[in-house]
């Protein structure tokens, strides 16, 4: 066991210091001085030079060939399997191409929010395909021998949701999309459509509600903070979560669901198994099931009919009174609206989905290389267009609205809808459990659903593969079906279908 033990005393340093790079990353998001970018930049750079010598440190392998698996139990062959997965991908890897990648996604994060601004996508252009070919070269590497089906897609997509394919989830999202486009065409065609909460709403009100709100959702902020950022955010894992949202006086939605969303994102790290801190187990297992949490938090409770029936009283006691009355049916079908958008974090639950494919299918073709990112406006728009049925009006409404590819994220965006589906599946096993469920929310009682996902999700961290997680907490293997009779239920119902 001495090599064991050695191994996990290493990695322990490790993990830290991928904690300290991520504090970085935090801190430029949300109060590093602008002018502070290009010094950023390089101290990002020279973090992951540390990491990555780290990763690819002889001693893991030398250690890996020395232990005896059979001789651990579950949690040390579970941290063997992230070691060495981390270890073989970092290995393919070059230091110069991961300290490039992090200084050049640093200093476009800076170049994207100015470009947004400024709706000037060809701002961000020569960056973005700068960020392409880095991560073309990253795959490229990463599938040496034949690893991953030689796709380079794959090889990204790995680093998120370990196990899936392009090809899989391609086939999932075509099983999705004939039913949501259904449903959408149902919604927008009914006579019955519910009115949109209007008004101007103060936004120290809003910020000071969603510090409520998410306390209520089991945040703790000894363990946290709620900061402002141009692109909402969850940072952090163990005993330093951080969270960031953002605030419009038209649209106070915006701010309240943005905000539970990140709540589920950083309440599932601070309800990890506190033994598996600073480990390979101690966070998330991978971004589908993070998001999994985010958007059952945010959709399945936050936007159902028993918790938005609270909820309008605490936004009459923020705000004063609303336009919609005292009506909770009204209120319910405004939290829950479904129109043309043009924003995915905006998107209602019926297109956000679709926002999302669309993303999927437009990356997949950077990577392959049939797409030029000096192409990707025109390319957007255009699908934007046949999807949604609107003309997109500026960039910021298009291509340029999320962070995700200044950052390098390529791979990131399909395990949105994965948590989805994972989601209809923790909901309709939690409903089946809790029978009480509907009537704690109604009370704005979260207890009962927090509890129920800490143990059956969050505390294992990331004990086991994602799939597995799911079903060994709702009994099946993951599957669309819950997710879409979920959404025909509530929306057939909103809309008196």
């Amino acid at each position: 066991m001495t090599a064991y033990r050695e191994l996990m005393e290493f990695e322990r340093t490790t993990c830290a210091l991928a904690q300290v790079a991520g504090r970085l990353g935090w801190d430029q998001e949300t109060v590093m001085p602008r002018a502070a970018a290009p010094q950023r930049a390089e101290e990002a750079e020279a973090m992951e030079q540390v990491l990555h010598a780290r990763r690819t440190d002889p001693r893991i392998g030398a250690w890996l060939s020395r232990i005896d698996e059979g001789a651990l139990d579950a949690v040390g062959r579970a941290n063997l399997r992230h070691i060495r997965r981390r270890y073989e991908r970092a290995t393919r890897v070059p230091a110069r191409l991961a300290g490039e990648i992090a200084r050049v996604t640093s200093e476009a994060q800076v170049l994207w929010a100015e470009a947004r601004a400024g709706d000037d996508f060809a701002a961000f252009a020569p960056v973005l395909a700068r960020i392409v070919e880095l991560k073309r070269e990253e795959a490229a590497a990463l599938c040496a021998g034949g690893a991953f089906g030689g796709d380079p897609y794959d090889a990204l997509l790995d680093d998120y949701e370990p196990g899936a394919t392009g090809a899989g989830l391609a086939e999932m999202f075509a099983s999705l999309r004939p039913r949501l486009v259904a449903l959408r065409d149902r919604v927008l065609g009914a006579a019955h459509q519910p009115a949109p909460l209007t008004g101007r709403f103060d936004e120290a009100a809003q910020l000071a509600l969603t510090a409520r709100l998410a306390e209520r959702f089991g945040y703790d902020l000894a363990h946290g903070r709620i900061d402002r950022a141009v692109h909402p955010f969850s940072s952090g894992s163990g005993l330093d979560v951080r969270i960031t949202t953002r605030t419009d006086p038209d649209d106070p939605f915006g701010a309240v669901y943005s905000t539970i969303h990140e709540t589920g994102h950083a309440v599932y790290e601070q309800k990890i198994d506190r033994a598996f801190l600073l480990t390979p187990l101690g966070q998330g297992v991978s971004m589908g099931v993070h998001e999994s949490q985010s958007r059952i938090f945010e959709n399945q409770l936050a936007r159902s009919r028993p918790f938005t029936g609270w909820l309008m009283g605490e936004m009459a006691r923020a705000f004063g009174p609303l336009s919609t009355g005292e009506d909770a049916e009204a209120f319910f079908g405004a939290v829950n609206r479904v129109y043309p958008g043009f924003i995915r974090t905006e998107a209602d639950e019926v297109q956000y989905n679709l926002h999302v494919l669309m993303r999927f299918d437009l990356e997949r073709e950077m990577i392959a290389g049939t797409l030029a990112a000096k192409d990707l406006e025109e390319a957007w728009n255009a699908r934007f267009e046949a999807d949604f049925g609107v003309r997109v009006d500026r960039a910021s409404n298009g291509c340029l609205q999320d962070v995700h590819w200044s950052v390098g994220l390529f791979g990131y965006f399909p395990t949105y809808t994965l948590g989805n589906v994972y989601a209809g599946c923790l909901y309709r096993a939690m409903r089946d459990d809790l029978p009480e469920l509907d009537a704690a929310l109604a009370a704005g009682d979260t207890a009962p659903a927090l509890g129920w996902l800490a143990e059956r999700v969050q505390r294992h961290g990331g004990l086991y593969e994602p799939a597995v997680l799911i079903e060994r907490a709702t009994g099946a293997a993951p599957g669309v079906g819950p997710l879409l009779d979920y959404l025909e239920e509530k929306f057939a119902r909103i809309y008196r279908l």
